[in-house]
């Protein structure tokens, strides 16, 4: 592929190097650990299934801050095979291809295996998928088109990203014919399928998850939110009768004793009159 004798042996070590640490550091940046542990204050790996990736993320999350991981996992792939591509092109334009699987292999080691998150990343499709696009367009429809149609079809996004792992190597192989590429290829595809070996086995068993759009279905359930709190408040209201009714007593029967006391008062006026007039009568006798 390469004519080495005209490219020295140094400068492709420290060119292979440099791509390697720049791709990996790049992949370190995890999207769904980055949104959800600085701008939503959790962390998406404590939730669902654990991984650090998309489809747990949005189970999870959901909403527009899904679209800022899909597009920081797609970016920091772009970018790590575009500064391979350039790299090798100012030491050689044979180098290109070989330099955009090297690239893509250590871009998808550090999403997966991030040194800034305790090297617990996510599954490496989204970031994978961005790599075959930037390949060749034959390697993408082949990798794209039958994740697509497994994953609509099934609903199981998992087995989508396992056709795209197991299909990336054949069809590297079959557009490039060269066996270096084709190895960095089944490394690529084989990190992938081990990713989600857990995947396979829960599908083998009927326990996977489909995916499904729940996140919409809640935001329509939110404006019944209120009557709960309706509910709630009438039981405080029943209780506070008994209160102002039992207050009410006391005073009625201070008004009853009221009206009793005056009479007692006429009574005994009453007596004492007729004790003067029986007086009066015996003085006059």
């Amino acid at each position: 592929m390469l004519d080495s004798a005209h490219v020295s042996g140094g400068w492709l070590a420290l060119a292979a190097v440099g791509i390697a640490v720049l791709a990996y550091f790049l992949g370190c940046f995890n999207g769904a650990v980055v949104v959800s542990r600085y701008i939503l204050r959790d962390d998406v790996r404590n939730h669902g299934s654990g991984n650090a990736g998309l489809t747990n993320f949005y189970r999870t999350f959901g909403g527009p801050l899904t679209l800022v991981v899909i597009l920081s996992d797609a970016v920091k792939a772009v970018v790590a095979v575009l500064f391979a591509m350039w790299i090798a092109g100012s030491i050689s334009p044979e180098l290109i291809t070989l330099s955009k699987y090297w690239a893509g292999l250590f871009c998808l080691l550090g999403h997966m295996f991030p040194v800034t998150f305790q090297f617990r990343g996510g599954k490496g499709i989204l970031s994978g998928g961005t790599i075959a696009l930037m390949m060749d367009w034959r390697v993408a429809l082949v990798v794209w088109g039958g994740f697509l149609i497994l994953a609509i079809a099934t609903r199981y996004v998992s087995l989508g990203s396992c056709w795209a792992g197991l299909s990336f190597p054949f069809v590297t192989w079959f557009v490039y014919q060269d066996e270096l590429i084709t190895v960095l290829a089944v490394i690529i595809g084989g990190l992938i399928l081990w990713k989600h070996r857990g995947n396979m086995v829960r599908i083998a068993k009927g326990t996977e998850s489909k995916f499904a759009l729940h996140k919409k279905k809640e935001a329509e359930a939110e404006p019944e939110a209120p009557v709960p709190s309706e509910e709630i408040e009438e039981p405080v209201e029943e209780q506070a009768e008994p209160e102002t009714s039992g207050e009410k007593e006391p005073a009625e029967e201070e008004n009853a004793d009221q009206e009793e006391t005056p009479t007692q008062e006429e009574a005994s006026e009453e007596v004492s009159e007729d004790q003067e007039e029986k007086k009066l009568q015996e003085g006059e006798a």
